[in-house]
């Protein structure tokens, strides 16, 4: 389950909201450089919240969440608890009707909350108008980055442009991170299961090759992943010695 953020006080100070006028490609090039400093998957959607609310015109609040068919939607990163609120009180549901049509389209833009009766999670937290788009979709699971303001119809057509431009480098990066991750984690994985053959070519005086097969064995047998039954191993070593 992917851990949840709650971004303090702003560390993106220096990062000027986009006015009318200004130039564009400057503030998105910085914005893509600090998003590909994050180092983790996890640490990038915490700065994509940051950053949306001073580069998106009038957003007021930001965060990232995470639609799954059959299960609901959970917040994944949100810049103040307003937001987070949202996820609280309606665990399990989306925050808004409208946020399904994601599923087939990129950008959701949501005038006024109260337009209908009201009556759903953000208009009874005050937010009125909001602008969601989206970021990973597949057939089970639908991530989405949505701008909040306290005004009606605070988004316009030039929101939405910054947005979906904002939004293709915060995919870009995700996805730069992600795979990170997953090399980190794979040498990791190896250097274990290299420790627990070693551990076991000593203890069993056998070669590598038998030291393996008998863990994969192990693995199998137990129901247990190689990793975790490597861990295991090395860990206990590391008790008795």
């Amino acid at each position: 389950m992917p851990k949840r953020f709650v971004v303090a006080a702003s560390e993106f100070t220096d990062l000027p909201r986009l006015p009318v006028g200004f130039e564009l490609a400057e503030a998105l090039t910085t914005a893509a450089r600090q998003l590909h400093e994050t180092g983790t998957a996890d640490n990038t959607l915490r700065t994509a919240v940051e950053l949306a609310v001073h580069l998106m015109p009038g957003a007021e609040h930001a965060g990232i969440s995470e639609i799954e068919r059959g299960s609901g939607c959970r917040t994944l990163a949100w810049t103040d608890e307003v937001v987070r609120s949202a996820d609280v009180r309606y665990s399990g549901r989306a925050p808004h009707p409208d946020w399904e049509r994601l599923w087939t389209t990129p950008v959701v833009r949501i005038a006024d909350t109260e337009a209908d009766g009201g009556g759903n999670a953000l208009s009874d937290l005050g937010l009125r108008s909001a602008l969601s788009l989206r970021l990973r979709a597949d057939r089970r699971r639908l991530t989405l980055l949505t701008a909040y303001a306290r005004e009606p119809h605070a988004f316009d057509e030039d929101a939405t442009r910054v947005g979906r431009l904002f939004t293709a480098h915060v995919s870009l990066a995700l996805d730069s991170a992600t795979v990170r991750e997953q090399l980190t984690e794979a040498m990791r994985t190896r250097d274990l299961i290299g420790q627990a053959t070693g551990i076991l070519m000593e203890r069993m005086t056998m070669d590598a090759s038998g030291a393996f097969d008998s863990l994969v064995k192990a693995s199998q047998r137990e129901n247990v992943k190689l990793r975790d039954l490597a861990r295991r191993i090395v860990d206990a070593n590391n008790t008795s010695g």
